[in-house]
């Protein structure tokens, strides 16, 4: 057991097909393959891009719209040597450098558990276990061969159906005043919420 939820149950193998339907939504949207190639010229260990960039993607794919302006993009990366976040912070110039009217966030997910009071994460997919939302939960990373690559700790097909979904992990208070804050119902009226 771990935080009153048994790992083995939260990890779920991710379906080929919604695997596949995903990596459709995403090769249609050109500034999102841009993102992800620039990040696959940096060889960051375990490097994804995670949250609003893969979430919203399929949101907006869900409710018929064009893609939404991409207003930050979520890099997570895992690299325990990497103590005082040197390397994210050089990523993350690095980043900005090459597409600077995007806004970069590199964050090395071995030092996040400090910020929000968990125990130390294994890796990228350890650490996004914690995150909020199970739909938030969702990354992907262009290989060396230029494939894309999910990585799903809760599998997608809640993301798939439109759906939030709370993760027990974190307060329940804060779910909710995530999805009041950023404005997601209004924006994305036919997601439904579970708690």
């Amino acid at each position: 057991m771990v935080d009153g939820v048994k790992l083995e149950r939260a990890l779920k193998q991710v379906d080929p097909l919604e695997q596949d339907q995903l990596i459709t939504y995403i090769q249609k949207d050109s500034q999102r393959l841009q993102a992800l190639s620039c990040l696959a010229r940096l060889n960051l260990p375990d490097a994804w891009i995670a949250a609003g960039f893969v979430r919203n993607c399929v949101w907006d794919a869900l409710h018929g719209y064009a893609p939404t302006p991409l207003n930050d993009i979520d890099v997570i990366y895992y690299d325990a040597s990497d103590s005082n976040g040197i390397l994210g912070q050089e990523a993350q110039a690095y980043l900005c450098a090459q597409a600077s009217s995007w806004r970069w966030q590199v964050k090395n997910q071995a030092l996040m558990h400090f910020r929000n009071q968990d125990r130390p994460y294994l890796n990228c997919e350890d650490a996004m276990t914690y995150w909020p939302e199970q739909e938030t939960a969702v990354a992907v990373r262009l290989t060396a061969e230029e494939k894309l690559e999910i990585l799903a700790p809760f599998g997608l097909s809640s993301l798939l159906a439109g759906q939030i979904t709370y993760n027990p992990r974190r307060s329940l208070v804060f779910f909710r005043n995530r999805i009041e804050s950023k404005g997601w119902l209004s924006q994305w009226p036919r997601l439904q919420v579970l708690s």
